[in-house]
């Protein structure tokens, strides 16, 4: 994790110094942002916890996954700026909340192709389908914070532009835009 520039309050008219993009595993997070990163201070938060065995709890079995500590989590962010990616990034206090979207068979195909279980590959897919990750955005954060995108049928440069385009208010809040409830 690099340093950014201090934290300042932002307004309607300056730029957002906390981002989070986030959205359910498979709907194309890691690769968008590792596309903006010579543009932002991007932090990977679940190659950070990974990497760090103090800032997660316990392994998973039946998920393959690790168990996070958020608060440990927080702690190690300290002051940071830029954008943070991760299903769990909307858990952050950040002034914006970029959700990627994706239609749940795109995601249940992606996941399966990285590896992982069908058991997995299904629940995240039926996760996307009911809105959780954007939900709990909203929950979290209202919805005028949350920026809601489409990734199905955008290269991973043109997810990249939208998120961009999130972060620099070229594109207003729109939760609850994306409708994928016919997948169930």
């Amino acid at each position: 994790m690099s340093g950014g520039p201090d934290r300042t309050e932002s307004g309607p008219d300056s730029a957002p110094t906390r981002v989070a993009v986030t959205g359910t595993p498979g709907t194309g997070k890691s690769t968008a942002t590792a596309l903006l990163e010579d543009e932002y201070d991007v932090v990977h938060l679940n190659d950070l916890i990974k990497d760090d065995e103090a800032l997660w709890t316990e392994r998973d079995a039946d998920r393959d996954t690790l168990v996070a500590d958020m608060d440990a989590v927080r702690e190690r962010l300290g002051d940071w700026s830029g954008v943070l990616d991760s299903h769990l990034a909307h858990r952050f206090d950040v002034d914006r909340v970029v959700v990627l979207r994706c239609h749940p068979e795109t995601v249940e195909a992606r996941l399966r192709e990285r590896g992982e279980s069908d058991a997995t590959a299904t629940e995240n897919a039926e996760s996307e389908a009911l809105d959780v990750i954007l939900s709990e955005a909203v929950a979290e954060h209202g919805a005028e914070s949350v920026y809601e995108i489409d990734a199905t049928d955008f290269d991973p440069q043109g997810v990249a532009d939208e998120v961009r385009a999130a972060i620099e208010g070229e594109r207003g809040p729109s939760a609850g835009t994306v409708d994928f409830i016919d997948y169930i």
